[in-house]
């Protein structure tokens, strides 16, 4: 038999929804407004901020596959593995910050320096995905913290986060590290 959901649970989930919306919605505007800085204002020891931007990606990305990995595995959706052991939660957690503080100077790198581009098909989907991650992952956050979330909400919106992170490395880092001649560290 299935629920109705109550009408504060749905407002909840709404304003979380929106939240989340207005945090991709916000970057991009600022993105596209922002005059583009026309020097990097930090490589953190890389050669250039395209290799910083792309091994931190990377970074990120393997972050968010233990992140994945452990979700299934405390939800009980990972073939072949028993039950969690009561470790996985603490890695979930810490693996999802880790990538996220990893994730910080990327990001701001991408704003400050790029701003939201729309040149060429591939610029276009980064910059759209960047938007809609930072805001996807606000929505999951809030998400978290609510009462009798439905059971589809927090595995559509982790996905949704994961996907996003990896279409990010797949239209930077994975770019970048075959492009002859970009790739240096």
């Amino acid at each position: 038999m299935a629920t109705v959901a109550s009408p504060r649970r749905s407002v909840s989930w709404a304003a979380a929804l929106l939240l989340g919306a207005a945090v991709a919605v916000g970057l991009g505007v600022y993105g596209r407004l922002h005059e583009p800085g026309s020097v990097a204002l930090y490589t953190l020891g890389f050669s250039g901020q395209l290799p910083m931007k792309a091994w931190l990606s990377t970074v990120v990305l393997i972050f968010a596959v233990l992140q994945v990995v452990s979700a299934l595995w405390m939800w009980g959706r990972l073939p072949g593995v028993g039950t969690a052991p009561a470790w996985v939660g603490p890695v979930h957690r810490w693996s999802g910050t880790i990538a996220f503080v990893v994730s910080l100077p990327v990001a701001f790198a991408c704003l400050w320096t790029l701003g939201f581009r729309s040149g060429d098909v591939r610029v276009l989907v980064h910059s759209t995905a960047g938007c809609l991650f930072y805001g996807g992952f606000a929505a999951k956050m809030i998400g978290l913290r609510l009462k009798a979330a439905p059971r589809w909400a927090l595995p559509v919106l982790g996905g949704t986060v994961f996907t996003l992170i990896v279409l990010l490395w797949l239209t930077s880092a994975l770019w970048l590290f075959t492009t002859p001649g970009l790739a240096k560290i």
